[in-house]
């Protein structure tokens, strides 16, 4: 198998200097040179370089400013500078910049500048291969992600027609005319749900561009608590808001936000609980949302509250799919928002989250 061609533009103001390197390693190398760093950057436009060489005093560009110039236009080729006299300053600068791999005294030894064109241009195929690994990755998971997608999209439609028969079977008053069992189908139906809508969530937070509207705090509070408050009717919300002024965010993330929480506000709380309770305040300003959700349900152990927000992190007293708030913390990030949160199993647990306002 043919050895790859690898392709040097060398720059140089000494004609000399380029005739000397394309004498001594134009059987090793297909060999380009320049006079100046414009004759150079007319070469980089026509032809696909992997390392360029540049000598650091020249008239007009140094080596140094050449290689920072190119950077935007051309990071792939390696970087190799040459330098007649020890410029300390350059060579820290340059080495500062990422922008040499290696520095190389003139005049050169054959061998040593061999060897470190050879290893530059390995340095060029690792980055080039693992540039296309990640863009192969990505392509991968995209696709996992919408096969992921699609799948969960469509076991729902079936799911939901079976919640539907459990639901027709309690109108008609024969919910426990089987024992258990129809119990247990709702049970598992349920949670069933709850993992699907978890991913269509997860993919969605990925997947949508966010999109600025009016937020109605009130309502959309309300909305979700009648939604996810069927579980647990015991559960007494106290809800105070303040919205003088309006709001603009992204009401899909937000509403997957709120609705997590007050989701696990209701299905974490202790079971002997009288007096179930959950608090949310939520205060409207012209830069932000400032939103606390405290509970007093079975509440989080200390040594768990920095993992809460890991994905499919479950503690013991944790029955769901450990994707809830990571969740929530992905769609914080996408809107720039933050979370904070205390706990204990004694008093229970408080969230306080801000959103900015981005009108």
């Amino acid at each position: 198998m043919n050895a790859p061609t690898v392709r040097v533009l060398y720059i140089d103001d000494e004609e000399n200097n380029l005739h000397a390197f394309k004498a001594g390693f134009r059987r090793q190398y297909e060999i380009y040179t320049a006079l100046s760093a414009a004759e150079g950057l007319t070469i980089l436009e026509n032809v696909s370089v992997h390392v360029i060489i540049a000598d650091q005093k020249m008239p007009q560009t140094t080596g140094v400013e050449f290689f920072k110039s190119i950077i935007e236009t051309y990071p792939d080729p390696i970087r190799i500078l040459l330098t007649g006299y020890t410029d300390i300053e350059a060579l820290a600068d340059a080495i500062n910049h990422g922008d040499i791999y290696r520095y190389i005294t003139k005049p050169w030894n054959d061998l040593e500048l061999h060897n470190s064109i050879k290893n530059a241009y390995d340095a060029y195929k690792a980055k080039i291969d693992l540039r296309n690994k990640i863009i192969e990755l990505e392509k991968t998971n995209d696709e996992l992600n919408r096969f992921i997608y699609s799948i969960s999209h469509e076991l729902r439609a079936p799911l939901v027609s079976a919640m539907g028969i459990v639901n027709l079977v309690k109108m008609e008053g024969l919910f426990n005319s089987s024992g258990e069992y129809w119990g247990l189908i709702e049970t598992c139906s349920n949670k069933l749900d709850y993992y699907i809508q978890k991913t269509l969530q997860y993919y969605k937070n990925n997947k949508t561009v966010a999109k600025h509207t009016p937020v109605n705090f009130s309502t959309l509070i309300n909305e979700l608590i009648e939604l996810y408050s069927y579980s647990d009717r015991d559960t007494h919300f106290h809800v105070n808001i303040k919205q003088d002024i309006p709001f603009y965010g992204d009401v899909f993330r937000i509403e997957v936000i709120l609705g997590n929480l007050i989701s696990n506000a209701i299905k974490y709380q202790k079971e002997d609980e009288k007096n179930k309770k959950v608090d949310i305040n939520v205060n409207v300003s012209p830069t932000a949302v400032e939103i606390t959700i405290a509970d007093n349900g079975m509440g989080i152990l200390n040594e768990h509250l920095e993992k809460i927000f890991t994905q499919f992190f479950k503690s013991k007293t944790n029955h769901g799919s450990g994707l809830g708030l990571f969740i929530v913390k992905e769609a914080l990030n996408k809107i720039n928002g933050k979370i904070s949160v205390s706990s204990n199993t004694a008093e229970g647990t408080t969230f306080k989250i801000t959103i900015p306002n981005v009108k």
